[in-house]
């Protein structure tokens, strides 16, 4: 390995999350801020919301229907 060229590890970091929380990790900042974590992230909480995708495929086939342009008739 080169020496001086890598950056400083601090084994000890400090990360924060916005909820509060706050955990030891190794890395190469001295503290890290975060919005989101593994307590307060929906998936792993269980607090997760479905959302209701019924009539995606639909809504999509009758915006493509209207934007094609149609043919003319003859009389």
């Amino acid at each position: 390995m080169k020496a001086d060229i890598h950056p400083k590890y601090f084994p000890k970091a400090k990360a924060t999350c916005a909820c509060g929380a706050e955990f030891i990790v190794g890395s190469t900042k001295e503290a890290i801020d975060m919005e989101i974590c593994s307590q307060c992230h929906p998936l792993f909480t269980g607090t997760e919301k479905v959302t209701d995708t019924a009539g995606r495929i639909e809504k999509f086939k009758a915006r493509r229907d209207a934007a094609t342009p149609k043919a003319k008739k003859h009389k």
